[in-house]
């Protein structure tokens, strides 16, 4: 839930405020009782993962472990 506070509180609490949205909490801040900015934090909070969701978009191949042939370790290597 978002916390309303008008404009001369914001400018009396900008740290306290500032710290609230960082937090992850909305701040509307309101002039004459008219809602007029919305303060909210930069960075979201990380989406959780959702595994299986290329499920059917693609196959790993049967000799995804196999080794690898010499010559494709020596070129990761660096050898000739």
């Amino acid at each position: 839930m978002a916390t309303v506070v008008n404009i001369h509180e914001a400018k009396t609490h900008l740290s306290k405020i500032v710290d609230q949205a960082a937090a992850g909490r909305e701040v509307i801040i309101a002039k004459a009782g008219r809602r007029v900015a919305k303060l909210v934090p930069l960075e979201s909070r990380p989406k959780p993962k959702k595994f299986g969701g290329l499920k059917g978009r693609i196959k790993v191949p049967d000799d995804f472990n196999a080794p690898l042939d010499a010559g494709v370790v020596a070129a990761f290597e660096g050898r000739p």
